[in-house]
């Protein structure tokens, strides 16, 4: 078995479900070799020189050794300035080879004016016209190497973003052009969209023999060995080259759960997709950090959850890992007893992910969040008197809200600036299978047939336009807000965030 994680994706730490594949297959005696084809092509593009014409993408070409080296080190005495600059010439040397082959690459996307990843027919052609792509000349070379030397019968590919979606056809086309005896296995979180979808159609038949929807470890067992699971197995990074990764430290990635514990919200995608929860023992989880952690040296540990559940900070603040950690946790009243807090900084929490959506308790009512603002003022007053860090998400546009509710989340920021360490602003999108959509008048993206959700007609008149004109002209403007803003690291977002504070 050959698993792959394609291009592309944040090139900041390696991908969880090929460790957590490559340690389930190891561990019940399956043959399995996986490379992160993700960060060898964005090392290849950093690698080509073309002509730089203006100063800025000389400077970029100059200096990108010890840019690189800057931003993939344990930073010492931080210069927010010097950081972003590092970045954003590192950006530049992306953004030219993007232009050349006329599409748009950042170090957080991969966009294509001429094709959508929204779209079968243009995957389809991604597939056919796979020398079209921009890492064809590094991926071609590379797989053929790799089949030569592991002569797989199975090769899987790790598809969760919508930026890797073309470039992992082009691949898939490729292996079906040089290699069509060797079955292809797709599975990761866009697949699982895909396949739950009211509107999905074997779109894909010929082409890909195998299309896996979840938690792949078990499925992929079954599929290409016959095997029964026989337990879970500790996640195998042996495949990573640590120091290739763009973080100041190696971040090593942990899933403890998969799913949500609460999965409640209206319009999750966890909802609509009815994905079901499940999580790790709490002894294998203590077992499974005790040893990746001295395998790997980590700077920072991340855990992947939708949102870390209460027994586990539980656990992690009565067994600190002994690295800095974060992660995505639910609002609750657990987070507003000081003691805990104390004893998570304690524990090396440097910083938790937060969706708070709204600061309106009647948006967050309809949503069914099961919090309200009160609750979200104190997890905030409790984790600014720890130490912990923070990273808020935010919602508009949701089907409750109107000017009035977004005028009072960017009110209850205003309060609370002090606490908010850095914040996503995200506009609504209404999920295609969302029950709630069935109460409101939507219209189908015709041509997308793989999107992910749906045009709505706001029932209050509060749509897209609107709610953008207030981001941009209001919240994003107020003096206590733009602080905030200007120290959120640029592109690589929460990834980098936890090493700034």
């Amino acid at each position: 078995m050959l698993l792959i994680q394609p291009p592309f994706t944040k090139p900041c730490e390696p991908s969880a479900a090929l460790g957590q594949l490559t340690g389930h297959l190891r561990g019940h005696n399956v043959p399995c070799f996986s490379y992160d084809l993700n960060i060898e092509c964005v090392h290849n593009i950093l690698e080509q020189t073309p002509t730089a014409d203006d100063t800025w993408s000389k400077r970029a070409y100059r200096h990108k050794s010890q840019n690189i080296q800057y931003i993939s080190t344990p930073l010492q005495n931080f210069n927010f300035d010097k950081y972003s600059r590092a970045v954003s010439d590192i950006n530049r040397i992306l953004e030219i080879a993007g232009k050349q082959h006329g599409i748009q690459l950042t170090l957080a996307n991969y966009g294509d004016p001429n094709l959508s990843p929204l779209k079968s027919g243009d995957l389809l052609y991604a597939a056919e016209h796979f020398q079209k792509n921009i890492f064809f000349n590094y991926f071609s070379k590379r797989l053929v190497e790799l089949i030569e030397k592991h002569n797989p019968k199975h090769i899987g590919l790790s598809l969760n973003y919508l930026s890797q979606a073309l470039s992992t056809f082009a691949i898939i086309g490729y292996l079906k052009h040089i290699a069509p005896e060797i079955k292809i296995i797709v599975g990761g979180g866009l697949i699982t969209t895909w396949l739950k979808s009211p509107h999905w159609t074997a779109h894909f038949d010929g082409l890909i023999d195998h299309l896996i929807a979840g938690k792949g470890e078990d499925p992929l067992l079954k599929l290409i060995a016959d095997q029964e699971s026989r337990s879970e197995f500790l996640p195998d990074y042996s495949f990573i080259n640590r120091d290739q990764y763009l973080s100041p430290g190696f971040v090593l990635p942990y899933a403890a759960s998969s799913g949500c514990f609460w999965k409640k919200c209206s319009f999750c995608p966890e909802t609509s997709e009815n994905n079901p929860y499940s999580n790790q023992p709490s002894l294998k989880i203590q077992d499974d950090l005790a040893q990746l952690i001295p395998d790997t040296q980590p700077r920072l540990l991340h855990f992947l959850d939708n949102a870390m559940s209460p027994r586990l900070m539980e656990q992690l603040a009565a067994n600190p890992p002994g690295v800095k950690w974060y992660g995505f946790a639910r609002i609750c009243e657990q987070l507003a007893d000081k003691d805990f807090a104390i004893a998570l900084k304690a524990s090396g929490c440097t910083m938790l992910k937060l969706g708070i959506e709204s600061g309106s308790d009647m948006v967050l009512e309809q949503m069914n969040k099961g919090i309200t603002v009160d609750l979200v003022s104190r997890v905030l007053a409790t984790l600014q008197m720890a130490g912990i860090s923070t990273y808020v998400y935010l919602l508009f546009g949701t089907p409750a809200e109107t000017l009035k509710e977004a005028r009072q989340t960017m009110d209850f920021i205003v309060n609370h600036h002090k606490a908010v360490t850095f914040f996503n602003l995200s506009l609504f999108n209404m999920p295609i299978g969302s029950k709630e959509a069935e109460l409101l008048q939507t219209n189908t993206f015709d041509e997308a047939d793989l999107s992910m959700y749906t045009d709505f007609k706001h029932p209050k008149g509060w749509d897209r336009r609107k709610v953008r004109h207030f981001i941009d002209q209001e919240f994003k403007r107020h003096p206590s807000i733009v602080p905030i803003i200007r120290r959120n690291p640029a592109f690589f977002t929460s990834n980098h965030a936890p090493f700034f504070v």
